[in-house]
C-alpha cells in the first residue's frame, strides 16, 4: 500500500516516513502546497496525510482538489490547527479523518488502516476475490483458507491487482503502484514482468479461481470467474 505524506516540517515529515515504511507501506512525501499538487495528479495513492499549513498554498486547497478528480485515495488531515471550524471545513470537503498534532504514531498507524479499509474495502479487513482472500494489515495471503507466501513485491502486485479486478494496467502504473518514485531504481519494467510471471505460477499451483492475463501490446488484467 502507497502513502503520500504532504507535510512542511522537515523532522516530522522524516519521521512519519520511516514509522510508515517499517509497517511496510511504500512512502513518498512532499514539503509544499505546489508538490503536494504535482503528486496527486501524477500517481495514486491509498492514503493522503495532509497538514493544513503549507508552504504556498492550504492543505484545504490540496484536499478540494483532490476531490475534484475525482480520486479513490483514503484522506487524513494532519495539524496542529485543532479548531473546530478547520475540523469540520475539512471533513465536509471530504476527508476521511482529522489527527491533531502531537500525536502519537501508534494512533496514525490504526487511524491509516482504518481510513484504507473503509474506503477500500467496505470496512472489512480483508480483499476476496474469487476463492483469495487478502488482508492489507496482516499482509497474509490464503486460496481455500491455504495459505500462502508471497515475496514483497509479489504481495504488493497481487494487492493491485484484487482493488483493480478486470481493469487493465500497463506496466509502468504497476510498477509505480510498487515502487513508487523509486521506480528508477528498480532494475527494469522487466523486474516487473519476471515478479507478475512468479506469481502468476504460484496462484495457479495453489488453485487460484483467477487469474492473471497479459494483453498484448497493453498490460495486464486480472479475471475471475
Amino acid at each position: 500500500m502507497k502513502i503520500l505524506v504532504v507535510e512542511d516540517e522537515p523532522g516530522l515529515r522524516e519521521v512519519i516516513k520511516e514509522s510508515l515504511e517499517k509497517e511496510q507501506y511504500i512512502v513518498e512525501t512532499a514539503h509544499d502546497y505546489p508538490t503536494g499538487i504535482d503528486k496527486i495528479g501524477s500517481y495514486d495513492y491509498d492514503c493522503v496525510l495532509i497538514d493544513i499549513m503549507l508552504p504556498g498554498g492550504s492543505g484545504l486547497a490540496l484536499l478540494e482538489e483532490l476531490k475534484s478528480l475525482q480520486k479513490k485515495e483514503a484522506i487524513i488531515i494532519i495539524s496542529a490547527k485543532d479548531s473546530v471550524d478547520d475540523k469540520v471545513k475539512g471533513l465536509d470537503l471530504g476527508a476521511d479523518d482529522y489527527l491533531a498534532k502531537p500525536f502519537h504514531l501508534a494512533e496514525l498507524h490504526a487511524r491509516i488502516k482504518s481510513a484504507i479499509r473503509r474506503k477500500n474495502h467496505n470496512g472489512d479487513s480483508f480483499v476476496e476475490v474469487a476463492n483469495i482472500r487478502l488482508s492489507p494489515e496482516l499482509r497474509t495471503v490464503s486460496i481455500n483458507n491455504n495459505e500462502m507466501v508471497l515475496n514483497r513485491k509479489e504481495f504488493d502486485l497481487l494487492y493491485y491487482f484484487m482493488i483493480n479486478p478486470n481493469r487493465l494496467v500497463n506496466k509502468p502504473a504497476l510498477a509505480e503502484s510498487v515502487w513508487g518514485d523509486y521506480i528508477d531504481q528498480s532494475d527494469s519494467l522487466d523486474f516487473v514482468y519476471s515478479q507478475i510471471k512468479n506469481l502468476r505460477k504460484k496462484l495457479k499451483d495453489a488453485g487460484a479461481e483467477a487469474d492473471i492475463q497479459a494483453v498484448y501490446g497493453m498490460g495486464y488484467k486480472m479475471i475471475a470467474p
